[in-house]
């Protein structure tokens, strides 16, 4: 007999919600568009919260990553009021492997490291070329960036210690040259090298936004070599070359009058990679994963002073740790995100004072309709259960057409601006669930101002 009822009350309120379907929707346009813009604020959140996690995948757990930079002078060699011509006298190597083996050896904190050397050549393989980066690394590189073999096997000790010419391929490269056949055991040429294919790189996503200053950088179009193989076979920027000594030379007057020396020891490989490089560091990059995160800065911090010593007090190298940067890249974007659900939420608010004004409107012009109710026997409670549940089925109806439109809404800013937005079952719940209790919140005033009514005076209205 209850539950019957409050189902007469909900009837009539639907009822009531037909008889005025434009007003009705016009009611739940603010519940509409509160919702949709607390679900796609959400879905971008929870977007920029993903991508971060999978930068963090690619640059790896625990990586410090130390490059090459322009030359800045510290200590007794520069600064303000430091001696200039002092530190111009002072030598460095710049990047080497003797760096990164010391490295290795001296902080017991790492973990394990790769020294990484880069170059751009043509990959050509039965008259087909194609542009690659050729990337000497060894088999930590892989671990450290969590890059993964579809087919193949990593250098062996043999082939990393000796230089000898196997590469490991990316996947762009295998579509590329051999296409529906296996590419492990063939040959492919870089330069002037013809190198064996002894693995493949597993495909992986990369995001455009993923920053070669953090170390990440898509691993489909590369070559990996053994370093070693780099230095014996290809290019070796510690050494002096006659060609390049010589070019050096001519610019010293007429003649060339400088001094001429050189090293043998290597031959140039090619001349397909770029001439206009001035970086001079033997190394492009060392990547040190340390053992325990909370290791990381003090880790760096050691390995700053350990380069200094080893580079005459000249700061020409940068030490980064991507994981950290990611992490507070992160916690702004919390921050951000929280501000645009507060926003999103309050849009869900100003609906909830739409819903009121317009019940307390609706009251106003069905006095009568109350009046009779109350006079034919309905109590208070049936009156505020009619109302509340008007209220509370136009937000719940706006609710579930502004899921939709949220999830449409996250489409679209994916499609459009290239923002990735993940729509979650939470944030569906949360804003679906907020909208319904907006509609009961912002109802009952309206409902309790009906039941109040005096039946009488209603009738005489």
């Amino acid at each position: 007999m209850f539950i019957k009822r409050y189902l007469h009350d909900i009837s009539i309120a639907v009822e009531a919600i037909i008889a005025n379907k434009v007003k009705s929707m016009l009611t739940a346009l603010g519940i509409i568009f509160g919702v949709a813009a607390v679900i796609s604020m959400m879905a971008i959140g929870n977007g920029a919260e993903q991508e971060i996690l999978d930068q963090i995948k690619l640059v790896g757990v625990n990586n410090i990553i130390i490059t090459p930079s322009t030359l800045t002078i510290e200590g007794g060699g520069g600064g303000e009021g430091g001696d200039e011509k002092a530190g111009a006298n002072k030598f460095s190597k710049g990047l080497t492997l003797k760096d990164a083996e010391a490295i290795r050896k001296i902080i017991p904190s790492v973990q394990q490291l790769s020294p990484v050397i880069s170059f751009n050549y043509s990959a050509l393989l039965d008259a087909h070329s194609k542009p690659v980066v050729l990337e000497g690394v060894n088999n930590s590189y892989f671990n450290l960036f969590n890059i993964q073999l579809s087919e193949g096997s990593l250098f062996s000790d043999q082939q990393n210690e000796n230089g000898y010419p196997v590469c490991i391929i990316g996947d762009n490269i295998k579509t590329e040259f051999f296409r529906g056949r296996e590419a492990v055991g063939e040959l492919i040429k870089c330069g002037q090298i013809w190198l064996k294919v002894i693995g493949v790189v597993e495909r992986r996503d990369f995001t455009a936004s993923a920053s070669d200053e953090l170390g990440i950088s898509s691993s489909d179009n590369k070559i990996f070599i053994p370093v070693q193989t780099m230095l014996l076979r290809f290019k070796n920027r510690s050494l002096v070359r006659a060609d390049e000594v010589a070019k050096a030379n001519k610019g010293n007057g007429p003649g060339g009058g400088g001094m001429m020396v050189f090293r043998m020891g290597e031959e140039p490989a090619q001349e397909d990679y770029d001439e206009t490089d001035s970086n001079l560091n033997q190394l492009d990059k060392i990547v040190v994963q340390v053992k325990d995160t909370e290791q990381l800065n003090a880790t760096a911090s050691l390995i700053k002073r350990m380069l200094l010593r080893r580079h005459s007090e000249l700061y020409d190298f940068e030490v980064t740790i991507p994981e950290l940067l990611l992490k507070q890249q992160q916690k702004t974007r919390n921050i951000f995100n929280i501000v645009l659900g507060v926003i999103a939420g309050i849009s869900l608010i100003v609906g909830g004072i739409g819903i009121m004004n317009i019940m307390l409107a609706s009251v106003m012009e069905r006095i009568r309709e109350i009046g009779v109710r109350q006079a034919v026997g309905a109590k208070k409670k049936d009156i505020i259960a009619q109302f509340l549940a008007e209220s509370t089925l136009i937000s719940l109806t706006g609710g579930l057409i502004g899921i939709i439109l949220g999830i449409v809404l996250s489409k679209i800013i994916t499609g459009m601006f290239e923002i990735k937005t993940i729509v979650s079952f939470f944030s569906v719940f949360i804003a679906f669930g907020v909208s319904v209790l907006v509609g009961v919140t912002f109802g009952y005033l309206p409902a309790k101002r009906a039941s109040d009514n005096d039946p009488v005076e209603s009738l005489r209205q």
